[in-house]
């Protein structure tokens, strides 16, 4: 009998020491950040962009998610422009940061080096001067649409100019086109469409997760380990509604939330960016221009059909 209790003593702790799939997930980090405040929405309604900013930041909080903002300010004046500057300031008062990303969300391929350096610092002054209410600094942009500015010379122009006004570009090495399914939950909500709405969501939680495993194997292909990811989210109702859903996916993968500035200390984030091309395309991609290696593209899943068709519907700006 005592050999049997020790027997399966042994085996419970070989079990326990095993636990399930994701405790032995390997350790990483990761940024979250949020484009297009106050908000990227097809509802053209103050409330609905007010309530969706409170769901994120209290669901943000509750899960100690430390985030950044990126604020495109001619959004301001798309509705109630106190209430609009009254949502970058509850994300200060949550703890979180802001951002640039520029005034009207236009693309540096389209406007050139000089117009576009003209709409980063357009879309600068409302945000910088809540920071600086609170003692502090204006110092991250992130580039609509990932697009850095092509050809080379527009590229280099754009990155002096910042460089010479005090921001650093915030990269992207984990992107799940949040912003495909976003309009298709807003238009199930504004429907009453719940079935449609639960649909969307399930998708977009299940390929999230996905993609994020998908981007940690990329990053151990280019450099043997995870790196401190940054991770592109949009402030939308599909991200409030999901924030407990998507802080259980972090926990699962045994990702841990830190700050942009935190992450951006990686060595990884030193690597020059040799990509000058017209399409944007996150980091990771670029730096394997860079490193001359091959990311596992076989394993990448695109977006589901079903989520592109129901954009194309809504919002066909592809």
């Amino acid at each position: 009998m005592k050999l049997l209790n020790l027997t399966l003593a042994c085996l419970g702790a070989v079990l326990l020491a095993a636990g399930p799939a994701e405790a032995r997930t390997e350790r990483a980090t990761v940024a979250l950040t949020f484009d297009d405040l106050p908000a990227l929405t097809i509802v053209k309604d103050q409330a609905y962009v007010n309530d969706l900013n409170a769901m994120l930041l209290r669901g943000l909080k509750r899960h100690k998610i430390p985030a950044t903002g990126f604020v495109n300010e001619s959004k301001l004046d798309d509705l109630d422009r106190p209430q609009q500057i009254g949502v970058l300031e509850q994300w200060l008062d949550a703890s979180m940061d802001l951002g640039n990303h520029t005034f009207s969300h236009e693309s540096p391929n389209t406007l050139g080096a000089a117009d576009y350096i003209a709409d980063i610092a357009r879309g600068e002054p409302v945000t910088r001067g809540l920071l600086a209410q609170r003692h502090r600094r204006l110092g991250w942009f992130r580039h609509p649409y990932l697009e850095t500015g092509t050809p080379e010379a527009v590229k280099r122009e754009i990155d002096a100019w910042l460089r010479g006004h005090g921001y650093r570009i915030a990269p992207v090495t984990i992107d799940a086109d949040d912003w495909e399914f976003a309009e298709p939950y807003d238009d199930a909500v504004v429907r009453h469409d719940e079935e449609g709405r639960k649909r969307i969501r399930g998708v977009y939680l299940d390929y999230t997760a996905k993609t994020i495993l998908w981007y940690r194997a990329a990053a151990r292909a280019l450099f043997g380990r995870d790196i401190a990811y940054v991770m592109l989210l949009h402030a939308t109702r599909l991200n409030a509604d999901s924030i407990d859903d998507l802080a259980a996916i972090l926990k699962r993968a045994n990702m841990r939330p830190i700050t942009l500035r935190q992450a951006m200390k990686d060595p990884a984030y030193r690597i020059r960016d040799p990509y000058a091309g017209k399409d944007g395309i996150e980091w990771l991609e670029r730096w394997s221009m860079a490193l001359h290696k091959e990311l596992p593209w076989d394993s990448f899943s695109e977006v589901p059909k079903e989520i592109e068709i129901a954009y194309d519907r809504i919002d066909p700006d592809r």
